[in-house]
């Protein structure tokens, strides 16, 4: 039976493509400011990496943490407009600082500013991803973040662990580092001179997993470790592998690609996603929802079938053929899979329930026999 730190080895001898989150209480001294020798440090680390074969995204929190400091406000602001004003000067200098460290190395920082809309929209995407593979060929590294500056739902809800796994899915990165001011998964909450232990290895980002989800957030910083745990679940089952570390810890990143017991490794599944499953299942938000029976429930699970009409409940919300929607179990709701839809919500709304062969003389038409096909889904 392989040891912990064999698997680490293992997986971590397959990765060519890196994606480093680092979060805002990693960059961010107590007085709100950035803290340039951290950063320096940090990037640094990250040009060994390159110099080490690896390709590097680094995905930066820090842009409101940054504009706090230097507008001297100590509390994070609790308005829209406030944020989007302390982002906008925040993240000049958070760029500044990144590609005044890089040049030290003879290195540039490319600054990328992404919101939800670039991933959504399939061009965008797909030329992101190619913006992206074109820097690798330069002595450049991307800095990704947030545009927090319009980016109004990312601002209201969103969070740079979400941004860091979509990253890595739309690269096909083989390994997320998701940097943080934890040493990784607590197996318990630290109270008192109590003294948890880090869980080395999670094989699924399970329930039980997802209840020491223990909250460490910081006064500037909005992802605490839910938000981790969520893009480790999006990653892993992209077949990709999340490890969580303390980013302050010394020579954190070469010391994880070295095999080093640090932090949490999220194993990925053994089965890869196509980039096209990857950008259906985790990337675009579902413009509806169909509520399915049990039988379908099995012929989509265990039998890799395509969905039918005659499997279908009810519907709720309004989309277009084409849309992206989620396939839900019509006892409790949970999302099993999403697909593309081959027929509106209208369209469902008159045909659930019946088989396929009664389509034309409910429709008066068949564009086709499934509802979603398989090849448009993504099981969950």
């Amino acid at each position: 039976m392989e040891s912990k730190e064999d698997i680490r080895r293992q997986i971590l001898s397959r990765v060519k493509k890196i994606v480093v989150k680092i979060g805002t209480g990693v960059l961010t001294n107590d007085d709100g400011y950035l803290d340039k020798e951290q950063i320096r440090n940090l990037a640094g680390q990250a040009v060994e990496l390159n110099k080490m074969g690896y390709h590097v995204v680094v995905v930066s929190s820090g842009a409101i943490g940054s504009g706090m400091g230097e507008l001297g406000i100590e509390k994070r602001p609790a308005t829209l407009p406030e944020l989007q004003a302390v982002a906008a000067v925040g993240q000049s200098k958070l760029i500044s600082m990144y590609d005044d460290c890089f040049k030290v190395h003879g290195y540039h920082a490319a600054q990328i500013l992404l919101t939800r809309e670039d991933f959504e929209d399939r061009q965008r995407y797909l030329n992101t991803c190619n913006t992206i593979h074109t820097l690798f060929q330069l002595k450049a590294i991307p800095v990704v973040n947030e545009n927090d500056t319009i980016s109004v739902d990312e601002i209201k809800f969103g969070d740079n662990d979400a941004l860091s796994a979509l990253v890595t899915n739309l690269l096909n990165a083989e390994l997320l580092i998701i940097l943080s001011s934890v040493d990784g998964l607590y197996d318990a909450f630290p109270a008192g001179k109590s003294k948890p232990s880090v869980i080395p290895l999670v094989e699924n980002v399970s329930d039980e997993i997802r209840q020491l989800a223990f909250d460490f957030k910081t006064k500037r910083g909005i992802g605490g470790m839910q938000t981790k745990l969520e893009a480790a679940s999006v990653v892993t089952n992209a077949g990709e592998a999340v490890i969580i570390a303390n980013g302050r810890a010394t020579g954190v990143l070469k010391k994880i690609v070295q095999g080093k017991p640090l932090g949490t490794l999220f194993l990925p599944k053994e089965e890869k996603m196509t980039s096209r499953k990857r950008w259906i299942g985790y990337t675009i938000k579902p413009k509806g929802k169909i509520y399915v029976d049990d039988g379908a429930i099995h012929a989509l699970r265990e039998k890799g079938k395509s969905l039918l009409a005659s499997g279908v409940v009810s519907v709720e919300g309004t989309f277009h053929k084409g849309d992206i929607i989620s396939i839900c179990g019509k006892e409790n709701g949970t999302v099993i899979a999403r697909g593309l839809v081959n027929y509106s919500s209208k369209e469902i709304e008159r045909i659930k329930g019946c088989s396929t062969s009664h389509i034309v003389k409910l429709l008066g038409y068949k564009s086709y026999d499934e509802v979603i096909h398989r090849n448009n889904m993504v099981i969950l």
